[in-house]
């Protein structure tokens, strides 16, 4: 099985900081899940949320600062005093962490609750100019963020996401059209989502921290898990 490290190694460093991206990269695992989202003037920046307040040392969206002012808060204290000093990163930034490896890189893009618009064109646009295309996975819960990347590039990978039981899944998905099935892990063990996994498209299901779960959604046929301890879930599923 699969194993992505969701936000970086989250679970031992500040999500979706260069400090989570560092340690993710040093690990023998397939691959890596962040977030963008845009500023105000544009930039392309890695965070979950559309807010800096539960991450950082200050409040307000990301769609209303530039990366500027962004770049002035602290975005590691909230987590421990050892990581003070980590910045909001840009997606040149995380992408050059990996530049050197060979994971794959998945980029959710958050659009579901602001449109930001010419996002999608811009993240295909800096990967095209670093020729990772072959590297990257882009999800999004906006699935028509899902079909604007398939028009503009049908050969990058593409997966819908999903919190909730699906039916007729394989349908909806070649309809979007999405390449993979990324759901919230309970939902993927549902007895739809086997039809999507015997159709022979991916499943990758979140956040599973758990080895237990992790077990079962491998005996399921999922492809991959995105987890916030890779490290500890790559020692248990190579030696299970």
């Amino acid at each position: 099985m699969e194993i992505f490290a969701h936000r970086g190694a989250s679970g031992n460093y500040p999500e979706n900081t260069i400090a989570a991206f560092m340690e993710a990269a040093r690990l023998p695992i397939f691959g890596v899940e962040f977030d963008v989202h845009m500023t105000a003037d544009g930039e392309l920046v890695v965070i979950h949320d559309e807010s800096i307040d539960r991450t950082a040392d200050g409040k307000g969206y990301v769609k209303d600062m530039s990366l500027a002012e962004l770049k002035k808060h602290d975005f590691g204290n909230w987590f421990s005093p050892e990581f003070k000093g980590e910045t909001i990163p840009t997606l040149a930034e995380v992408l050059d962490v990996f530049n050197p490896t060979d994971h794959k890189l998945n980029i959710e893009l958050k659009s579901d609750i602001f449109p930001y618009e010419g996002m999608v064109e811009k993240v295909l646009d800096l990967i095209a100019e670093r020729q990772m295309e072959s590297r990257i996975i882009i999800s999004s819960f906006d699935h028509s963020a899902v079909r604007t990347v398939k028009r503009f590039n049908p050969q990058i990978e593409t997966a819908a996401l999903f919190m909730e039981v699906l039916v007729h899944p394989v349908d909806y998905l070649n309809k979007i059209p999405a390449d993979a099935l990324h759901i919230l892990f309970p939902a993927a063990l549902r007895p739809t989502i086997a039809e999507v996994i015997n159709s022979g498209m991916p499943v990758r299901t979140f956040t599973v921290n758990d080895e237990t779960y992790a077990h079962t959604l491998k005996q399921a046929g999922v492809q991959a898990i995105f987890t916030d301890y890779p490290g500890k879930m790559y020692s248990f599923l190579t030696s299970n």
